[in-house]
């Protein structure tokens, strides 16, 4: 089990450079920095100035090896737009993305697990087409789309809930509702075709003739066996949500990361758009990891192969 750690530990390494590698040449290649920082109609004195100032004059691999450098030691520079340390402003918005993650992420386990398993139970009925119906409108439908459904029905319509904001729990619920939506099919298609096979597994039938209670067949005996594969899925929906937070964030105007990744894009503030891309990725990387070292201890078979 170590040397499968230390393996899929590497590799993730490996995976977080090059991806800070690939964001930092991407960013560069979307223009001159030193004119998007400037603006339109700056003198070229003033774009000099900034290229000297931050050093954007030097080869672009010099430049990625000093900023990487700095990164590694925790030095993630100054914000050009909001003139305070990036490190500082980065994690504080960083609480409010991981709770709207989480919890979008456990709702989509919550209405896609008892959907899935329903649908496996009763295959090719009414109720199995009803959940695929759910699962392929949750799949097709965009979310800021949705999500501005919810905001005229229960902001607008029936004023329960806030437009925007993230003081109180009020204000993540229609966020949660919409990121967590959109995640929720490929749960449920994922639970109902592991339920489906395993509920045709022999020791199912074993357990059935033996007379055990259906509850107990289904939630003991082929739920637990047919969700291993969620564990997995898990840890990359949750990647794609915190990702994926930056539409969501800024409809409801959240102030997290995703809400400072379009603040950041808006204002041209290149060492914030920077870093928000590279914690992201690296929070996707160690979710992987996680991913594969909890399906390996589930699994025995993973690791030995």
């Amino acid at each position: 089990m170590t040397g499968f750690i230390l393996k899929r530990l590497g590799l993730a390494v490996l995976v977080a450079l090059a991806v800070s590698a690939i964001a930092f040449f991407l960013l560069r290649l979307s223009g001159d920095v030193a004119v998007a920082i400037a603006g339109e109609g700056a003198f070229q004195a003033d774009i000099d100035l900034i290229r000297e100032t931050y050093g954007l004059n030097r080869p672009i691999l010099v430049q990625y090896l000093d900023w990487l450098g700095k990164t590694l030691t925790g030095d993630f520079g100054a914000s050009i737009y909001f003139k305070t340390d990036v490190a500082g402003l980065v994690f504080s918005k960083l609480p409010v993305t991981l709770l709207l993650g989480f919890t979008s992420l456990a709702f989509a386990l919550l209405i896609s697990i008892p959907l899935g398993v329903l649908a496996a139970i009763y295959a090719n009925s009414w109720i199995d087409r009803l959940a695929l119906a759910i699962a392929v409108v949750g799949q097709a439908m965009p979310n800021f789309f949705f999500a501005l459904c919810l905001v005229m029905l229960f902001s607008i319509t029936l004023r329960w809930l806030p437009v925007s904001g993230s003081q109180t729990w009020q204000h993540y619920v229609m966020p949660t509702i919409a990121l967590g939506y959109y995640a929720a099919p490929a749960f449920m298609r994922l639970i109902r075709a592991g339920m489906i096979e395993v509920l045709a597994a022999d020791y199912i039938r074993t357990a059935r003739a033996k007379g055990l209670p259906a509850g107990k067949v289904v939630f003991k005996h082929a739920l637990r066996n047919a969700v291993v594969p969620v564990v997995a899925l898990a840890a990359v929906q949750l990647g794609f949500l915190l990702g994926g937070s930056v539409v969501i964030e800024t409809i409801f105007a959240l102030d997290g990361l995703g809400y400072l990744a379009y603040q950041s894009i808006t204002y041209k503030d290149f060492p914030v758009m920077q870093v928000v891309v590279l914690l992201l990725s690296v929070l996707y990387v160690l979710l992987t990891l996680l991913a594969d070292i909890a399906n390996a201890w589930l699994d025995p078979r993973i690791r030995v192969a």
